[in-house]
């Protein structure tokens, strides 16, 4: 490691784990294939290396929110699996990308039927109550054999919650909706949604947050592995005498002589600033605690009881004993928002598939 690197946060990621879990996932889900959801820059992990190693391993449907993303992972992957573009966009925009709309509204509809594509995914709103066609709508649409289309979609809004009354609403109105459209593929299950059961089952799931080690049985042990590792550089470690108070605001005090470690990281590198106070590291293998408030570049840590650290050394922020899920909990958020916030200022290193 060089005398830069040293300085600056790394996020390791497990491309092996990664390409592991979306196996697991399609031995659950045996009815069809698991495509990769890698909008937001693969929840912040690095779309175009995460997905070339699912399509090195066999996965040949991807999906993004974005145009831009769509374009982006075109020139990553190249030709052959299928880039469908969640957000949608006008017919012919992508030129030689052959990425795949995703039509949400009545005017896409519309759009399509004019510009006589074909191969687009038909997305059928079944309780989400924001994207897609409602029941109204799609018997309004009449055939829509002449558009060729690869999948019927829709998407499911407390898949997480599996005793939620919406989910079985959600399946049978799907199936309604599949039954108006006869040899249409269906696409149905996210990450949460594979793990309800056979009436959750389709020709294509569409899991992301599962592939990240996010674990899509809340309440339950985390069936998925974990994939990254978040390290920070310690910048000085100093001696802070019983009263003193740390950090913007002087909201902590020492209740004892203690030591101080600065490191290298802060909100503006997507550790929120509602872990102060709250958040935990691990230190030489051992929890510490956050210290202060967390301001735009540094945090301080409470290092008294790790009297071998020293600066140069580094901690873990994310990893095997403070996952993504653990660090949401303390913050009063979700797993996703932790990953998508991962800052640009992190080296990134990747573990091959």
């Amino acid at each position: 490691m060089n005398d830069a690197a040293a300085l600056s946060g790394e996020l390791e990621v497990d491309l092996g784990a990664i390409v592991a879990n979306w196996r697991d996932l399609g031995v659950r889900h045996p009815s069809g294939p698991v495509a990769g959801v890698v909008k937001a820059d693969a929840y912040g992990l690095g779309a175009a290396p995460v997905a070339r190693a699912l399509a090195a391993a066999g996965c040949r449907h991807f999906f993004v929110a974005q145009f831009a993303e769509g374009l982006a992972l075109r020139e990553a992957l190249g030709h052959g699996p299928m880039i469908a573009v969640l957000g949608g966009f006008p017919p012919g925009a992508d030129a030689g990308a052959a990425l795949t709309p995703v039509l949400n509204a009545p005017r896409d509809l519309a759009a399509a039927r004019a510009a006589g594509l074909r191969g687009a995914i038909l997305h059928v709103d079944t309780g989400m109550e924001r994207l897609g066609l409602n029941a109204a709508e799609l018997a309004a649409a009449g055939d829509l054999s002449g558009l060729a289309l690869r999948y019927v979609m829709t998407h499911l809004a407390c898949a997480d919650e599996p005793r939620h009354p919406l989910n079985v609403a959600q399946a049978a109105r799907f199936a309604a909706a599949g039954a108006a459209l006869p040899g249409v593929p269906r696409s149905f299950a996210n990450s949460a949604g594979i793990f309800l059961g056979r009436d959750f089952a389709s020709d294509l799931a569409r899991p992301g947050c599962a592939l990240y080690g996010i674990n899509p049985t809340p309440g339950l042990s985390n069936p998925m592995r974990q994939v990254l590792r978040l390290t920070i550089p310690v910048l000085q470690v100093r001696q802070v005498p019983a009263g003193v108070t740390v950090g913007y605001g002087a909201t902590w005090t020492a209740p004892r002589d203690s030591r101080i470690a600065t490191i290298a990281a802060g909100y503006a590198d997507g550790y929120l600033r509602a872990l102060s106070g709250r958040g935990i590291a691990i230190a030489a293998g051992r929890p510490v605690q956050l210290v202060g408030r967390i301001s735009m570049d540094l945090i301080t840590l409470d290092v008294t009881d790790v009297p071998e650290l020293a600066q140069g050394d580094r901690v873990e922020l994310i990893g095997p004993q403070q996952t993504p899920d653990a660090v949401a909990a303390l913050a009063g958020t979700i797993g996703y928002e932790i990953l998508t916030s991962l800052g640009a200022r992190y080296r990134r290193r990747y573990l091959p598939a």
